[in-house]
This record gives C-alpha cells, structure tokens and sequence, in this order.
C-alpha cells in the first residue's frame, strides 16, 4: 500500500465560519490555522495548499486571559533607524481586534508560499455581518 499525496487539482475547499464571541485569542488561532492548512482533513499532504476558506466573526467580544491585555505587546518596525514602534493589545483589541487574530495565526502557519496564500483566504470581521453568504459557509463550533 502506498501512501496518498493528494494533487493540488483534487483540492475540495469549503468555507467554514466561527464565531469568536468568549473564545480565547490563541485557542481560536489554532483552530483557525489548522482549518486554513488542512490539517482537519485525511488527505492532508504538507507540501500541497490543501486547506479551506475561514471566516471568523465577532472579533471585538474575543478575550486574552491573565494579564495579557496589559503586559503583552505587538511590535513592528517602520525601517528607519530608531523607529521600533509598540502597541499594547488592550490599545489593540480595542482599536483593531482583526490585527490581533490574524497576526496570531500568521505567526502558527508556515512562513512560505503554502502560508501566504492560506492566509488570503482568512476573512475576519469585528461585528457579526460578512459578506459571504453567497459561498453557504458551514457554521462551526
């Protein structure tokens, strides 16, 4: 018996949505970059994009435990000499909390060319309207 390796040509993607409402930042980045790089599905195979389209809403109700809120930063750099800026996530969660859950899941998908187009087809949304509905997503749990 020889082991399956699926073709990029027989990939089926669904498109799932999860409701973030109470759920924790880095539980739901898990599961949202499990489902983007198929890791849910049989016939996983890493070298091939064999992943679905997730859409995640109600990104503003997301939580972070412990003291995280106020001792947990993002940091990025703009290129000029001395131009490190920080945010810390209770300034981000409140301003743009679709940053927070995407650079938590950029961060648990491979830096690569299988990672980056996985990561286009993340969609996430603050409030609980999407524009999707025409796709029939599958609501998960």
């Amino acid at each position: 018996m020889s082991t399956f390796m699926a073709k990029p040509s027989e990939v089926e993607r669904k498109w799932y949505v999860i409701d973030a409402t109470g759920k924790t930042l880095g539980r739901l980045a898990v599961q949202v970059a499990d489902l983007l790089r198929g890791k849910n599905k049989p016939t996983f195979t890493p070298h091939v994009d064999c992943g679905d389209f997730v859409i995640v809403t109600n990104v503003e109700k997301m939580v972070l435990t412990g003291k995280k809120l106020e001792q947990k930063y993002y940091y990025h750099h703009t290129g000029y000499i001395g131009h490190m800026k920080s945010v810390r996530y209770d300034t981000l969660m409140a301003t743009k909390p679709e940053m927070a859950l995407e650079l938590a899941v950029k961060g648990m998908i491979p830096a690569n060319t299988i990672g980056r187009k996985a990561m286009t087809r993340l969609h996430v949304y603050k409030g609980a309207e999407h524009k999707h509905e025409a796709q029939k997503p599958t609501v998960l749990d």
